[in-house]
């Protein structure tokens, strides 16, 4: 393990609920699971049993890692919501959902997804622009699901609504071992919690 990094690194991911078209998702959400549950390390996440995130989850705790969900309880209400985690937590908006994942996390991967997975990857990477944290965050880049979003990145770098500096704080890799542990060697193990309150 990276010297500084901390024995339990909670690892917050945003992926979808769906598995998408492409079988190599859904073996990229296993190999993360796996990554982190074999370090002994945390899994934080959306709480939810079914596409990706049913598979990251599963993957973590079968390899002796613990997960962490946070769902909203309309959601739950939709029977998504996953009951063989170490711990899942029902709160009522979505605010409070992305919030306490946040505050729960030392580190943040977007897998592949939809909209709900990007609007996830946006806000945490916004935080970090405008110094709410400065807690590493990765793409990771299965099958090329995010070249399309990384060109554009590169055009508003190129328009001058994005600074170089800003984009280069997201980490992109296609394995999902590397790109873990590339952000684990970035992580800053705080003394006491971010405060997303003030957001």
């Amino acid at each position: 393990m990276t010297s500084g990094v901390p024995p339990l690194l909670r690892v917050c991911v945003y992926c979808g609920s769906r598995h998408g078209r492409n079988p190599a998702y859904a073996t990229a959400a296993r190999s993360l699971g796996a990554a982190i549950g074999q370090r002994g390390w945390q899994l934080v996440y959306g709480g939810g049993r079914v596409g990706l995130m049913g598979e990251v989850a599963d993957a973590t705790l079968a390899a002796g890692g613990t997960a962490v969900g946070v769902i909203t309880d309309a959601l739950m209400q939709r029977e998504v919501g996953h009951h063989g985690l170490t711990e899942l937590h029902v709160v009522r908006t979505m605010h409070q959902r992305k919030q306490q994942m946040a505050e729960r996390s030392d580190l943040f991967i977007a897998m592949p997804g939809g909209i709900g997975t990007m609007e996830e990857l946006f806000e945490v990477w916004t935080w970090r622009q405008l110094g709410y944290h400065d807690q590493p965050i990765g793409l990771l880049n299965v099958a090329g699901y995010y070249d399309g979003f990384l060109s554009f990145c590169a055009r508003m770098v190129a328009e001058g609504f994005l600074a170089a500096e800003q984009k280069e704080t997201l980490a992109t890799s296609e394995d999902p071992e590397r790109l873990l542990l590339e952000l684990a060697a970035r992580a800053r193990h705080a003394a006491g919690p971010e405060d997303y309150s003030r957001i």
